[in-house]
């Protein structure tokens, strides 16, 4: 087949083949399948074949161009043995969708002739060199209206490569639709002219990019318009983005366009085909369609398959039989439906059934006719036509008709005789009869159709531009080649409605055409074109504005509220229309707002003015960007509209706590000033929890979260120029009841237990209507509701309690506001048994009257639990038992008082609970009453075991704990000798206090305490240093003096505040002014050089001295001046003296006494200084600690840390710390006792001896003692 080129205008051309054979693909019409035409929407399918073909020279002038049916064969699977199966495509009318230029399928032509449509655009192919009116099998059709099908008998023959696996660019039978509709006319909704730039048709290779771009411009838009993107007739391409298919948009401002991008990314070979693109914005719509090629990439290898490389040549040698896939179909089972399908590469099985099941059985051999008629036949406008059949037997009756008429012989249709031949000629063939021909011979019947094809009308003159303004008439005129030719009017691309109600009129005599706008609209600017079957004509007419005259201007008004308002002015032209506005919202007329126009009089009347009618009115002409403005003004005197509220005497209730918001609206104009006032007070707009707002068109009271105190009258004050108004509303606060105080169980039963309680003390400004009682089991988060109708008394008895289990009880009060919050629960209570006696009753302490006992609770407590303890005591010899405590304790320790001296006595204990008394605990010897001598100690509080520090003045209060018995003898020394009068000394039993009312630095030193109980004496030393204010420095002085600096040099001050001295203040003063400016800081050296001096100053300079209390009273200055010259500088290089940095290790911070808790880690702290840097060695008890997993030892930047993991109390004792270098070695000591751990009972578990036992548990009670005294 010969390749195709591409026109000018875009269309397919085909260059003429060098011999008349015809192409190898054919489309034949059997008389099992074919349909027969009707008149209007069917088409006839013509093929070339070599005996009848009469080929159309290449010079023909053009023709209209037919509709194509466009056959391509499917590229068969590789691996599979298929034969190729066509596609057979719709139609597509009125020339929207155009077939791509370079594509080389083979085609067949469809011309489609309509009586009503005659001239349509179409443009003739250069392909009608197979189009004849070729003979065909008659079609077994009863009528002329009977449907014709298709059957397509295909060779074996390759596409080229460009069409192999693509779809075509048209709908095919593989898209499921219906077979009723495919032989339907498909009319396209009209288009406007949306699309500025469509996507063009492309071709890539597999794997290679593309881009379609799309653009809209949005001059005229107020939004984006909606764009789609679909690939044959349905599928929408927003669903299938991601790698290979991306959809892009963006907008220019400045030029207003949208640009709409598909991307199609390493495309592959199914990826060809027809797309479209859709563009939709409020009730205008616009499409194009464009296809994609893509082609395979050449291969390019060593190893060449000469058989794949001549695979075209060689199927075309090949003669493969021809398959009737409408053949196979029918003959074959329900069940091979699929297969057949799979095997022929049929897309669309269920439209193929339903063609199937129209598709009549064929017919028996035509007993009065030899040869049939055509199926259709075609014809130039004008031209004559020979409609010829055979018949069987010549003696029968022959009737032909036309549409169902009978044709009767006329100078038009001329009938004829040759031999068995009967022949119609119709001459002079115009539109009208192109029609549906049948002849029938006695009872059988042959139905043809003909078609008659219409000469181009081309353009005779062309259309003008036209230039006018508004409401003028606007005339169009053309002229064609033909009288009566059909035309089209399009106005930018779209077609020109021309229905009875449309603004347009369409005018037509012998060859000239008119198009008559005849009030024109500045909407009517556009191109417009005429088309023609053999051209197009197009002109711009441009409507303008006619120039705004103001004949009367809008005026600015005030009116009172409820006034009649009216706006008007006038202007030229008269009949243009326009809006109004308002603060620069559109007025929409409605009941109370009218809008008028009349000539040129524009005016809005406001039937009664409100408050909302003030403001900025403006009327814009339509079209014109000249506005006429004018201000309203409404007066209103101020009122508070209480009615807004809808309560009972203007008085609003709320439950305390919640937000008040009161919105009362208010009137008046100008906005009147709102006062809001409870009492005398006014109410502001910056409270907190109480604010006043006023917005414009109400006051509003906030109360963030109310309260009882809110109760009142709350009083609203409005006033503005017209006038003033004031109102009252009442505010009532109420609030759920106080909770009750917590219940009390009186009674105790073994499932029950009898409760009282007191009614909450504010009920909440309501009565109170009853009690919900809740109970819980005590180790138990989730209490339990007891009755579920209020309890009306103060008494209530809870049953079906557990025995054994303690309970709490608790109380809710409830008034008509709700329900108030839970009391506090009661006691808890058990309804069980009594416990056992208590275990290990044993002699903690005894003296001259009070013996101190401890024990063990019992072993078994039970359910009811343990309420306390009852110790009672009787002398030896009798059996008078006395309580020793009136009321029961909870401790396991108690001291009993108030014993005779020396005398022996026994002593028991009883547990008590709520059942009861337990079986009482005695201990096993009397107890003599005398007191036992306890060696005194002495506990240092932590900050007294370093330098106690007080400043000059302060008071000075020291607590020094201690311990022994009898009551220990104190005495107080200072560095041996008594103490100074004005200290006062206070002794107790336990502690001594000594307290300076007045500190002075004479009572800095060294004071020694001592404690004695008989022979035995416990001493501490206490360090304390009062500081004061350093002297000034001396013998200030200036050393030298070169350039801008000065050397300065002074000596400590000779009183350094009992305190080092921290650092210096040096500070300077120019002669001229004698101003003093601080030049240095916490200076720590006795000399400094100040730089940076003003050459030609002279300098006076001072230094204050500093220590920790602060900076000394009085400064030393220099006697002498520095005056700073600008020449003669010498420098005078001092001598320094190497410093030896070596020392010995010296402690800094020593250890400190430390108490652990067992089972916490403790760290032990000190820091030394020496140089070398020392070895570092941690010992306990004099013995080295090394490798223990249990310390951790860390040593950084002179500070040493000892950290002990989970201590013991047999981890107490005296650790070291030692520091060695090449010059010396310093240890500090200090003592941990370890806290808790073991109690009595675990260590005699434990099989601990008791003389162990006994020295552990006074060791960790005297540790305590010891805590207590230091707190």
């Amino acid at each position: 087949m010969p390749e195709p080129t591409k026109k000018d205008d875009g269309q397919p051309e085909v260059a003429p083949d060098s011999s008349d054979v015809p192409s190898e693909n054919s489309v034949e019409v059997t008389s099992k399948e074919a349909k027969v035409a009707t008149k209007d929407t069917e088409a006839i399918v013509t093929a070339a074949e070599a005996e009848a073909a009469v080929p159309t020279p290449a010079a023909e002038p053009p023709q209209p161009q037919p509709v194509v049916i466009v056959v391509t064969e499917l590229e068969p699977v590789e691996g599979e043995v298929t034969d190729p199966q066509p596609i057979v495509t719709e139609p597509v009318e009125n020339g929207h969708n155009e077939p791509e230029p370079t594509r080389p399928e083979r085609s067949v032509q469809v011309i489609e002739v309509k009586e009503e449509e005659s001239s349509a655009s179409k443009t003739h192919d250069k392909d009608d060199d197979v189009t004849a009116s070729t003979p065909s099998p008659p079609p077994p059709a009863e009528d002329g209206s009977t449907p014709k099908k298709l059957s397509i008998d295909l060779p074996n023959d390759s596409d080229p490569e460009s069409t192999r696996g693509r779809k075509d660019s048209v709908w095919s039978l593989g898209d499921g639709q219906p077979p009723e509709e495919i032989d339907k006319q498909t009319e396209n909704p009209p288009l406007s002219t949306l699309l500025i730039e469509k996507p063009q048709s492309g071709s890539i290779t597999v794997g290679g990019d593309i881009t379609f771009i799309a653009k809209v411009e949005a001059k005229d838009l107020l939004r984006k318009p909606t764009v789609k993107w679909f690939k044959g007739k349905w599928m929408d391409l927003a669903s299938k983005t991601g790698k290979h298919l991306q959809l892009k948009e963006s907008f220019e401002r400045i030029s207003k366009i949208h640009t709409f991008e598909m991307h199609i990314i390493k495309a592959k070979e199914n990826y060809a085909g027809n797309y479209r693109c859709e563009v939709t914005y409020k009730d205008k719509f616009d499409s194009c369609s464009f296809d994609l090629e893509v082609k395979e990439v050449p291969e390019v290898s060593q190893s060449i398959d000469i058989r794949s490389a001549f695979k075209r040549r060689e199927v075309k040698q090949e003669e493969t039989p021809e398959v009737d896939v409408w053949e196979i179909l029918k003959n074959a089972r329900p069940d091979e439906y699929e297969k057949i399908a799979f095997t022929y590469g049929i897309t669309d099985l269920r439209g193929l059934l339903k063609r199937l099941k129209k598709t009549k059985k064929e017919e028996k051999k035509s007993e009065a006719f030899a040869k049939r008629l055509e199926p259709a036949y075609q014809v130039d406008k004008g031209g004559k036509i020979r409609l010829i059949v055979d018949l069987a037997d010549p003696t029968v009756e022959l009737k032909w008709y036309k549409n169902g008429q009978e044709i009767r012989p006329t100078p038009k249709f001329i009938f004829e005789h040759k031999g068995t031949q009967r022949i119609m000629v119709i001459n002079n063939c115009q539109m009208s009869d192109d029609a549906a021909y049948s002849v029938t011979a006695g009872e059988e019947k042959c139905t043809t159709e003909l078609f008659v094809k219409e000469l181009p009308v081309n353009i005779v003159k062309e259309l003008e531009p036209v230039k006018t303004t508004v409401n003028e008439r606007i005339e169009l005129e053309c002229e064609v080649s033909e009288e009566g030719a059909k035309v089209k009017w399009m106005k930018n691309g779209v077609e020109v409605p021309t229905g009875v109600r449309s603004r347009y009129r369409v005018k037509s005599e012998g060859t000239k055409h008119w198009l008559i706008i005849d009030d024109a609209s500045k909407d009517d600017t556009g191109t417009y074109s005429l088309m023609a079957t053999g051209g197009t004509s197009q002109a711009h007419v441009q409507v303008d504005l006619k120039p705004l005259k103001v004949l009367m201007d809008l005026q600015s008004v005030t009116v009172l509220l409820g006034q009649p308002l009216k706006l008007n002015c006038e202007i030229y032209p008269g009949n243009v229309p326009g809006r109004w506005y308002k603060n620069g919202q559109l007025v929409q007329p409605n009941d109370r707002i009218s809008i008028t126009h009349k000539t040129k009089n524009h005016s809005l009347d406001v039937e009664s003015s409100t408050i909302h009618d003030a403001g900025d009115y403006t009327f814009v002409p339509e079209g014109y960007t000249q506005t006429l403005s004018a201000k309203v003004h409404i007066i209103d005197p101020p009122r508070v509209h209480l009615e807004a509220l809808n309560v009972q005497d203007n008085t609003v209730t709320i439950v305390a706590g919640n937000k008040l918001r009161l919105e009362i609206p208010i009137s008046g104009e100008p906005a009147p000033r709102v006062v809001w006032m409870k009492g005398e007070r006014v109410i502001l707009d910056t409270g907190s929890r109480v604010r006043a707002e006023t917005f414009a068109d109400h006051t509003c009271l906030t109360i963030d979260i109310t309260e009882r105190e809110d109760t009142g009258n709350y009083k609203i004050v409005l006033q503005n120029e017209a006038g003033e108004d004031t109102a009252s509303v009442r505010v009532k606060v109420v609030d759920i009841p106080d909770p009750p105080e917590a219940p009390l169980v009186t009674d105790v039963g073994g499932d029950w237990c009898t409760m009282t309680w007191e009614p909450p003390r504010y009920d909440g400004g309501s009565p109170i209507l009853g009690y919900f009682i809740e109970r819980k089991k005590k180790q138990s988060s989730r209490w339990m509701r007891l009755n579920f109708d209020l309890c009306k008394e103060t008494t209530f008895e809870p049953k079906k309690m557990i025995e054994g289990v303690p309970y709490e009880v608790r109380i809710f009060a409830v008034n008509a506001i709700g329900v108030s919050k839970p009391s506090e629960p009661s006691k808890p209570f058990i309804p069980l048994a009594v416990t056992s006696e208590p275990t290990m009753l044993v002699v903690d302490d005894v003296t001259d009257t009070t013996v101190t006992m401890k024990w063990r609770p019992p072993d078994t407590i039970g359910a009811a639990g343990l309420d306390g303890y009852l110790i009672e005591y009787c002398i030896e010899g009798t059996d008078d038992w006395i309580v020793a405590n009136k009321e029961l304790t909870e401790k396991t320790k108690y001291t009993i008082t108030g014993l005779p001296v020396e005398a022996k006595i026994l002593v028991r204990v009883k547990a008590i609970n709520a059942a009861g008394a337990s079986q009482p605990r005695t201990i096993q010897h009397s107890i003599l009453v005398k007191e036992v001598i306890e060696p005194p100690k002495i506990r240092i509080p932590r900050h007294l075991k370093q330098t106690y520090i007080r400043k000059v003045g302060e008071v000075v209060n020291l607590v020094v704990p201690f311990v022994g018995k009898p009551r220990p003898k104190v005495t107080w020394l200072k560095e041996c000798q008594p103490i100074d009068p004005t200290i006062s000394i206070r002794n107790s039993d336990c502690d001594s206090i000594m307290f300076i009312r007045k500190a002075e630095r004479k009572h800095s030193g060294k004071y020694e305490l001592s404690v004695q109980v008989e022979n035995h004496i416990d001493t501490a030393m206490l360090d304390i240093q009062i500081v004061d204010l350093p002297g000034p420095p001396q013998a200030v002085k200036i050393e030298e003096i070169w350039g801008n600096n000065v050397a300065l040099d002074w000596s400590p001050p000779k009183d350094s505040g009992n305190a080092p001295i921290t650092g210096y203040t040096i500070q300077k003063a120019d002669k001229k002014t004698m101003e003093w400016y601080t030049c240095v800081e916490h200076y720590h050296r006795t000399c400094i050089t100040i730089s940076d001096l003003v050459v030609g100053n002279e300098y006076f300079f001072r230094i204050y001295s500093e220590n920790m209390v602060g900076l000394s009273e009085d400064a030393t200055a220099t006697k002498d001046s520095a005056l700073i010259v600008k020449e003669g500088l010498h420098l005078k290089n001092p001598e320094y003296n190497d410093r030896d940095f070596t020392e010995p290790p010296r402690f800094t911070q020593p250890l400190i006494n430390t108490f652990a808790i067992a089972g916490y880690n403790a760290t032990l702290n000190c820091s030394v200084r020496a140089n070398p840097r020392p070895k570092v060695v941690w010992m306990k008890n004099k013995i080295t600690i090394i490798d223990d997993p249990r310390y951790r030892m860390f040593h950084n930047q002179g500070v040493c840390t000892l950290e002990i993991r989970k201590p013991s109390p047999f981890d107490g004792g005296v650790y070291t710390c030692k520091a060695v270098n090449d010059l010396g070695e310093a240890q500090v000591d200090c003592k941990l006792e370890v806290k808790g751990g073991f109690t009595f009972f675990e260590l005699m578990k434990r099989g601990v001896p008791l003389h162990l036992i006994d020295k552990y548990m006074n060791e960790s009670k005297t540790s305590e003692s010891e805590k207590k005294g230091s707190d």
